[in-house]
Formats: C-alpha cells, sequence, structure tokens
C-alpha cells in the first residue's frame, strides 16, 4: 500500500469542485487516509515548496498557494503516487488528456488545480509537512 500527498489549490477549492476531484481519486482506486482544509501563509508555502526555491516560478507558486484556502489530503493504494499522477494529468492542462483533473478544472500551467507527489521521497517529506501520525488513518 503506497501514499502520496495531494493538494486542491485555491483556484479549484474557489471554483467548489473539491467533491469532483475527490470522487475522481476514489473512483479510481484510491483511499483518503487523511484530510483537511487550510489556508497556508506565505511562508509554509515557501518550506513546502522549498526544492522550488531557485527557480524563477517559486515566488509567483508561493503567493498563488497561500492566496486562499486548499484541501490537502493523504491517498493511499496500489502504486498511489503514479495513479494520483495519471489522474491530475499532465503539470500544463494544453498538454492533458481529456477527463484528467487539470485538463477540466486548471486555468493554465501556473494555476493547474492540483498538486501531487512524484516520488516516494517526496511523498515522505509532504505527508509530514501536512499531517502528524495521529491524524492518519
Amino acid at each position: 500500500m503506497e501514499r502520496t500527498l495531494s493538494i486542491i489549490k485555491p483556484n479549484a477549492v474557489k471554483k467548489n469542485v473539491i467533491g469532483e476531484i475527490i470522487g475522481r481519486f476514489e473512483k479510481n482506486g484510491l483511499r483518503i487516509a487523511a484530510m483537511k482544509k487550510i489556508w497556508m501563509t506565505k511562508e509554509e508555502a515557501k518550506g513546502f515548496y522549498v526544492v522550488h526555491k531557485e527557480r524563477p516560478f517559486y515566488n509567483d507558486l508561493t503567493n498563488f498557494m497561500s492566496e486562499g484556502p486548499v484541501v490537502v489530503m493523504i491517498l493511499e493504494g496500489e502504486n498511489a503516487i503514479l495513479k494520483n499522477r495519471e489522474i491530475m494529468g499532465a503539470t500544463n492542462p494544453a498538454n492533458a488528456a481529456p477527463g484528467t483533473i487539470r485538463k477540466d478544472f486548471a486555468e493554465n500551467v501556473e494555476r493547474n488545480a492540483v498538486h501531487g507527489s512524484d516520488a516516494p521521497e517526496t511523498a515522505a517529506f509532504e505527508i509530514a509537512y501536512f499531517f502528524s501520525a495521529l491524524e492518519i488513518m
């Protein structure tokens, strides 16, 4: 059983599509092990995305992620990381397959509706960033 972190980003929360997005994960065999709605501060967003600190989009990304509430979730299941990434679609919604979350709900590559861990090591860091062991079912 693999675990991954998923974030429904501020633009998707604002569009009120949280339930639709969660439904897609559940219909594809992923189970929610933990979930909460939070509003990250700019500093919390910077800490979460520290891996991108040197990239030109870092400031815009952390501004976006702290502009409104997000839903953070731990998804679990067989090959959860890969499955989540397939359900989300390509980072750039223009390149995402029809029926993926990003194709249906993203505005552009920077406001792409959802985040998902890209590897087991990343998932471990990201899950621990938002959840304590007591919050995971």
